[in-house]
C-alpha cells in the first residue's frame, strides 16, 4: 500500500544521488531491451545504477529495499511514476529499479510498461532468479542480463588511485603485485576496499550470506545442512565438489535426503556468492551433471573459513571471474572444466562450436616450479580436443614452452589481469 507523504519524502531524499566511481561493465542506455543487472549482494549494483544515472537525464531510481518502498506490488509502480510526474512536473525517461526482485508481480507491470515504448527500463537485483533464462521466460524476450561482480583488479587499482600505464617500470611491477596479493586475500568488495576493517566487514557479508540470502529467503528448515554447505562451499572453492560425496557427509551429521541436497546446493547458487562450473564432455548428461568445480564471486570470502594459505586456488578463483567478465561481452563464450584420467585442464574457453583455449593456472614463479603434470594436461587436451591455443598462469614467471610440435604461453597472472587480452 502506498502512503503519499512517504513517497514524497522518498523522492525528496533521493533527488541527489551520491557521485559513484565507474565500472567496467559496458550496457546499452538506449536499448529497447530492458536491461537487467544481476549479481551478488555488496557487489556495487546500486552504485552502478548511480553511475549510469549520470549518463542521462530525466530519470528516476526506486530502491526496493528502502523501508518506504517495501512490501510493494507490481501494480503499484504505475503509481509512484505518477507521484514523480505530479511533484517534478515531467515524465521520466529513464526507470532505474533496485532490488526489483522485492516487488510482487513485477515482471507483469514491466512487460506492460516496456511495451508502450515510453520508458528505457534498467532493473538490478541479488538473485540468479533475474539471470537471462529465468527472465526470458518471465518478460518473454524483452530483456538483456548483464553480470555485475565484485571490482575486477583493474577496478580495485582504480579504486586504489594507482594509474595504470602502458610501460611499467619494475618498481610499478613490485607495486601491482604487492597490491595483487591484497586483492586474492580480501577480494573486491567495494566497501571492503575502501575500509581498513575488512575481515569484520567479509565476516558480516558472510552472515549475510547465510541467513538472508539462503536461510530466510528460500525458507530452508534444516539449518543445520544450510550451514554446512554454506561452510563446505567456501572452504572447497576451486575444487570439485559432487553431490553425491556431500550426500554422504551430511548422512552422519542429519537426517537428509539426496534430494535435499540438491535443492540447497541449488537454492544456494541463487545466492550469486558461488558458482558450479560444468565439467566438459560431449555428452549432455556428463557436461550437466555432477560433479562440477566451485568458485565464489570474491576470494575475500575465503579469508572467514580458511585453514591454509593457497595462493594457487586464490589465483585460479580470481581468473575464473575475470572469465566471467569475458562473457559479459561474449555471451557465445562457455567456459568448463577437463577431467582426463587422473589430469586436470582447469579451463576450457570454448566460442560456439570452437575451442578457443586450454588454459592452467598455478602459483609458480619460474620454470622449475611449473610441475609436469600441469604441462601433461595441457598436451593430452590440446591432442583430445584439437586445439593449440595453450596457456599457462603463473604468479611471476613469463615465457613461450615449445613441447612436441606445441607452444604454450606462460603469462604472469597481474599482466592477464590487466591487459585483458588473454582471450585469442
Amino acid at each position: 500500500m502506498i502512503i503519499r507523504n512517504e513517497i514524497i519524502d522518498y523522492f525528496k531524499e533521493y533527488e541527489k544521488l551520491p557521485k559513484a566511481l565507474p565500472r567496467e561493465l559496458k550496457v546499452p542506455l538506449d536499448s529497447d531491451f530492458i536491461i537487467s543487472i544481476i549479481g551478488p549482494r555488496r557487489a556495487g549494483k546500486t552504485y552502478y545504477l548511480f553511475w549510469l544515472s549520470e549518463k542521462v537525464e530525466d530519470f528516476v531510481y526506486f530502491n526496493f529495499e528502502d523501508s518506504r518502498l517495501m512490501g510493494m506490488e507490481g501494480k503499484e509502480i504505475r503509481a509512484l511514476v505518477r507521484i514523480f510526474i505530479e511533484i517534478y512536473g515531467k515524465e521520466p525517461k529513464y526507470l532505474f529499479l533496485d532490488e526489483i526482485q522485492n516487488v510482487k508481480g513485477w515482471e507483469g507491470i514491466l512487460r506492460e510498461m516496456h511495451d508502450l515504448r515510453k520508458y528505457r527500463i534498467f532493473i538490478a537485483g541479488s538473485s540468479s532468479k533475474l539471470l537471462s533464462k529465468e527472465i526470458a521466460t518471465q518478460l518473454r524476450g524483452r530483456s538483456l542480463s548483464y553480470i555485475l561482480l565484485p571490482l575486477s583488479f583493474r577496478e580495485f587499482l582504480n579504486f586504489k588511485n594507482f594509474i595504470l600505464n602502458r610501460q611499467f617500470s619494475k618498481n610499478d611491477e613490485a607495486k601491482i603485485k604487492n597490491l595483487l596479493l591484497e586483492y586474492l586475500e580480501y577480494g573486491g568488495f567495494p566497501d571492503v576496499v575502501r575500509n581498513e576493517e575488512k575481515t569484520k566487514i567479509l565476516k558480516e557479508y558472510n552472515d549475510l550470506i547465510l541467513f538472508r540470502d539462503f536461510i530466510e529467503r528460500h525458507k530452508i528448515r534444516n539449518i543445520e545442512v544450510a550451514r554446512f554447505l554454506h561452510n563446505f562451499m567456501i572452504q572447497n572453492f576451486s575444487n570439485e565438489v559432487s553431490i553425491r560425496s556431500l550426500f554422504n557427509k551430511l548422512k552422519q551429521l542429519s537426517r537428509v535426503g539426496k534430494d535435499t541436497v540438491y535443492e540447497y546446493v541449488s537454492k544456494l547458487e541463487d545466492t550469486m556468492f558461488f558458482f558450479f562450473l560444468r565439467r566438459f564432455s560431449s555428452k549432455i548428461h556428463l557436461r550437466e551433471g555432477w560433479p562440477k568445480k566451485v568458485y565464489l564471486c570474491d576470494t575475500g570470502l575465503t579469508k572467514i573459513i580458511r585453514y591454509s594459505q593457497d595462493y594457487g586456488k586464490l589465483m585460479e578463483n580470481v581468473f575464473f571471474l575475470e572469465l566471467k567478465r569475458i562473457q559479459n561481452e561474449n555471451p557465445l563464450i562457455e567456459i568448463f572444466y577437463l577431467k582426463i584420467n587422473n589430469k586436470e585442464v582447469d579451463f576450457i574457453v570454448k566460442e560456439g562450436l570452437n575451442i578457443k583455449q586450454l588454459i592452467q593456472v598455478t602459483y609458480a614463479s619460474a620454470k622449475d616450479e611449473i610441475e609436469k603434470r600441469e604441462i601433461n594436461s595441457l598436451i593430452k587436451a590440446s591432442d583430445l580436443l584439437k586445439c593449440k591455443n595453450l596457456l599457462i598462469i603463473t604468479w611471476d614467471y613469463e615465457d613461450v614452452l615449445k613441447v612436441n610440435d606445441r607452444e604454450i604461453k606462460i603469462v604472469p597472472l597481474w599482466k592477464t589481469l590487466i591487459t585483458k587480452n588473454f582471450i585469442e
